[in-house]
């Protein structure tokens, strides 16, 4: 196990903080089904992978703890906090569109194409 590079440490912590915070926005806000569920931890991963660095540096900045942290600490951090935005924000865009007048003739194109197909 110690014959991993430091790039190789880097992508364990930045995974492992990924399918942390997955888990926590998972807890947090409960599925309503298995389908949701992993739509929400696969979302949850993919964005604490790609935005776990720059969320590390932006949050240890902000702290001012940059220098008291290792890289892997930071990406472990990042990962974990963008993994577990990524969803929130998500479903905060998603309310705003049900409640615009585009979510709404959307819906209303939905509930036709259903009675049509009746």
């Amino acid at each position: 196990m110690t014959d991993l590079t430091d790039a190789a440490w880097i992508w364990l912590a930045k995974g492992a903080g990924a399918v942390a915070g997955s888990a926590i926005s998972l807890a947090y806000i409960l599925p309503h089904g298995r389908r949701d569920a992993a739509a929400r931890f696969a979302v949850g991963v993919v964005c604490g992978l790609v935005f776990g660095g720059t969320a590390g540096l932006k949050i240890a900045a902000e702290l001012g703890v940059q220098d008291a942290i290792g890289p892997g600490e930071l990406v472990l951090m990042g990962a974990a906090v963008a993994s577990l935005c990524a969803w929130w924000a998500l479903g905060f865009a998603a309310r705003t569109l049900q409640h615009s007048s585009l979510g709404r003739f959307l819906q209303k194109n939905r509930n036709q194409e259903s009675v049509d197909e009746r």
